[in-house]
């Protein structure tokens, strides 16, 4: 099963429904062919990044010290993605505002940085509909989860993790959310 590495401030947004959109460029690990949203079932695994709160607009910082081999990482939530698309067009992707929690400034970087496959002007948005697992998911860290890259195989997850429902958004309110954003980027 994946894992999608993102800050735990993105993390606990996407978790409260506050965002149901990632923006994505790609780590320094991603490989030759750069970022995608390979994986359109995977776990959020939060990353103790520990200058977040320079990078996002609101959310509640708990800086801690990054992952050490053995510490318990705890799982709550699932995501699938129901569409991604790369946006090469600015101001589409600054009409996103509302609908994340990352600064401009950030996701201006991020638009403008060129490597690892992808060139400047252009980052990947994907709109996914997060679940909460029933029962949270705790397995001890290990090394092969660092590194500055999206996606990491996890461990198998535990019998029962998957969410019959657990929507962290209601289905008109997801539906709706759906619409203005693919509004906005068509």
């Amino acid at each position: 099963m994946k894992g999608f590495k993102e800050w735990q401030v993105v993390c606990d947004a996407l978790a409260s429904g506050r965002q149901a959109i990632i923006l994505r460029k790609g780590g320094i690990h991603e490989g030759r062919e750069g970022f995608s949203f390979g994986a359109e079932s995977f776990f959020l695994f939060p990353t103790r990044f520990h200058n977040q709160d320079q990078f996002v607009r609101e959310g509640r910082i708990d800086p801690q010290p990054e992952w050490e081999p053995g510490e318990d990482v705890t799982i709550t939530h699932h995501c699938q993605a129901i569409w991604a698309k790369t946006l090469t067009d600015w101001d589409k992707v600054a009409a996103l505002e509302p609908y994340h929690i990352w600064t401009e400034e950030t996701v201006r970087q991020r638009f403008d940085w060129e490597g690892k496959g992808m060139a400047s002007g252009s980052i990947h948005v994907a709109l996914v509909l997060v679940r909460r697992l029933p029962v949270p998911w705790v397995f001890p860290y290990e090394k092969k989860y660092g590194g500055c890259r999206s996606w990491i195989d996890l461990p198998e997850p535990p019998d029962g993790w998957d969410p019959e429902d657990g929507r962290v958004m209601g289905d008109d309110a997801f539906a709706t959310l759906d619409a203005r954003v693919l509004e906005l980027i068509n």
